[in-house]
């Protein structure tokens, strides 16, 4: 069992969890993920991991209540336990020095790119962080990417808080000056960025698509790149944005729509019982 140390609301429907795993905070790097198991009757889910701390022996992820599982993981408190929690997985951000770099955090996908950020500007590079979200109040970790950016500039799409628009719309105007775009978020705005960016600077994209045992052997995960089948668990999560078919991959992510709506309408009733 991994015991829960901290669990606490940062916006409406977002939760942030930090879980005592010595032997997975040992051993995470920047960009990876863990598979966890709420209990006997859970699935099994990807989170990706927010931040880690080597000598308290604890992992951090960010994460949205969007199905029966994550809202059942949002339920916990400090001293609650869950059963699996494996992990890191996936390969480490390549990090580097590359020169100008904007990290870009659409959402949830802000603290994926937390640790990310973190690690560019210690190898030397000059982060510019754009974070995005619908509505202030819904913005998460200003002040935990501020820590680690050179630069940070927010983005709501109906100007209530930042510049008014999307972080494409921020983006679009310094691509001159960068040497990598890294983004992390919705599908779709993963997609504009690397269609903003396509030809004039170097993009990567996290992917965090359907997936099961995170081991390569379910295939749940696949994703097209340049045109050849990958598998985001042990090939990714990262990828050349350009490269990746977001159309396929959007149209997979939907597969198990009507299964999670049941998951969670049957889950209500045995609440209501």
């Amino acid at each position: 069992m991994f015991k829960v140390l901290e669990a606490r609301d940062l916006a409406d429907g977002i939760k942030f969890i930090e879980i005592h795993a010595p032997e997975v905070a040992g051993a995470a790097n920047a960009g990876q993920f863990v598979i966890l198991r709420i209990d006997e009757f859970g699935e099994r889910f990807p989170l990706t991991i927010y931040d880690f701390d080597r000598k308290a022996g604890s992992v951090s992820m960010v994460f949205l209540e969007v199905g029966t599982s994550t809202r059942k993981l949002g339920s916990l408190k400090a001293g609650d336990s869950i059963l699996d929690f494996l992990g890191p997985l996936g390969h480490p951000f390549n990090v580097k020095e590359y020169g100008k770099v904007a990290c870009v955090g659409g959402g949830v996908g802000t603290p994926a790119i937390h640790s990310i950020a973190k690690e560019l500007k210690a190898s030397g590079n000059h982060v510019t962080s754009i974070i995005g979200a619908r509505t202030k109040d819904l913005l998460i970790l200003e002040e935990e990417m501020k820590a680690v950016s050179d630069e940070l500039i927010a983005a709501t799409d109906d100007g209530s808080y930042g510049v008014k628009g999307f972080v494409t719309t921020v983006l679009g105007g310094m691509l001159d000056e960068l040497d990598l775009v890294v983004a992390v978020g919705p599908l779709p705005m993963m997609k504009a960025v690397a269609n903003l960016t396509r030809g004039r600077v170097k993009t990567i994209v996290s992917l965090n698509p359907i997936m099961v045992d995170g081991t390569g052997m379910c295939g749940g995960c696949r994703v097209t790149v340049a045109g050849k089948t990958k598998f985001t668990c042990v090939d990714g999560p990262d990828f050349d944005a350009h490269e990746v078919d977001f159309d396929e991959l959007m149209e997979r992510n939907r597969t198990y729509l009507s299964e999670e709506e049941e998951s969670h309408t049957c889950r209500i009733g045995l609440d209501d019982a």
